[in-house]
């Protein structure tokens, strides 16, 4: 349901609203847009619906149209019986009794009046999947509660579920069962559990940094070797520095096969510390997983050198502002800002600790890997 007509824009002006919101627009840009002195009207019609684009309405296929509600209005006024109405539209006479009797009867019915009450009734809000099926509401919850994003969620039942339709939902369902205000089928609770704090569904968009490192003999990822860039075989990592407060830092590190991360707590972000965790942590995987490593252009990993001597792992450099190529790894320090937001001191959380996030992640389901899970994938690498 769209909103409340407090809000007053017209059918067109709402269909530019929505037009400029699924661009990228901000609501102040969006209500400078609509000719609007506040927002707050603008933010009310997005809020309702969590931020998505509402379906267009459309009259059921089977519902009375204005066009016959008149000729029912005609036969009453000529007299005719209901069913003699009825036979002349190629409707069962009680649909034409049903539609007097909500309108008034016989004496009072005026096709207009009929047709736009059925229209306002017609906004009631209906039941959604969620809400007729509490297994498949548990199912889900049980999920979002894990830290999974809808789409795992979604992807994990028709992967658990392949032949029971009605323990599968999309992905927009469960956003709209959360965000959408007149719903209240998830307990808002589960909000918190999403990768963003955002309370609706907003345009994707993203940015890049730009960390430059002077570091001697880099070899460029365009030397790769062709396994690595296919991902056809295991054991060639991407890694980065994930940044905290108080200039604190995470070494990160995933697979490229099997997306399976680990997570490394270094105590400062100097090339001698760094390369020293990266060789502790790598030098206990066996060997078919240790193959290379491709990292950006930060200092820390100047003395690279060093490190494959101790690793026989090779590293590779990405180009300059070029984060997209280590892309497995940029995605997962995005799904990190779940357990640590920006501004959290990351000194203060131990290895331990990091464990149990890294698992946590190497746990959920991914759609690019069918959903199947990363420790799964890695399971079935070392059989």
């Amino acid at each position: 349901m769209e909103g409340h007509s407090r809000t007053r824009f017209t059918a067109r002006q709402r269909v530019e609203l929505w037009e400029r919101w699924r661009c990228g627009q901000c609501v102040a840009d969006i209500a400078r847009a609509l000719g609007r002195r506040n927002k707050s009207g603008v933010y009310r019609i997005l809020a309702v619906n969590g931020g998505i684009t509402p379906e267009p309405r459309r009259r059921g296929r089977r519902a009375l149209r204005l066009e016959e509600r008149e000729e029912i209005s005609r036969g009453v006024a000529a007299g005719r019986s209901v069913r003699r109405i009825a036979q002349d539209l190629g409707r069962s006479p009680s649909t034409v009794s049903r539609e007097l009797r909500r309108n008034g009867g016989c004496n009072v019915y005026r096709a207009s009046e009929a047709d736009t009450r059925a229209w306002e009734r017609a906004l009631r809000p209906k039941p959604c999947r969620l809400a007729l099926n509490a297994t498949l509401r548990w199912r889900v919850a049980q999920k979002l509660a894990l830290q999974w994003s809808p789409e795992q969620v979604s992807g994990w039942l028709k992967r658990q579920f392949p032949a029971d339709q009605d323990m599968q939902i999309s992905h927009e369902a469960i956003y709209r069962s959360l965000f959408i205000q007149t719903r209240g089928v998830l307990k808002k609770e589960l909000m918190k559990h999403l990768r963003t704090a955002r309370q609706m569904r907003q345009a994707k968009g993203g940015t890049t940094k730009s960390g430059l490192g002077q570091i001697v003999d880099t070899v460029s990822i365009r030397e790769r070797p062709a396994e690595a860039e296919d991902r056809a075989v295991p054991g060639h990592w991407e890694g980065d520095l994930f940044s905290g407060a108080n200039n604190t830092h995470i070494a990160t590190l995933v697979e490229r096969h099997t997306r399976f991360a680990m997570l490394l707590k270094v105590p400062s972000k100097d090339t001698a510390t760094v390369t020293a965790a990266l060789g502790k942590h790598l030098c206990k995987l066996p060997e078919q997983l240790r193959r290379s490593l491709t990292w950006d252009r930060g200092k820390e990993m100047a003395d690279h050198k060093s490190f494959t001597i101790a690793t026989n792992v090779k590293v590779y450099f990405c180009d300059p502002r070029s984060p997209w190529q280590r892309g497995s790894n940029e995605n997962t320090n995005g799904l990190l800002r779940q357990y640590f937001p920006r501004g959290t001191d990351l000194s203060r959380f131990s290895q331990a600790h990091l464990n149990k996030i890294a698992l946590r992640l190497n746990q959920r389901p991914r759609k690019t890997l069918g959903y199947e899970t990363p420790a799964d994938r890695l399971q079935a690498v070392l059989q």
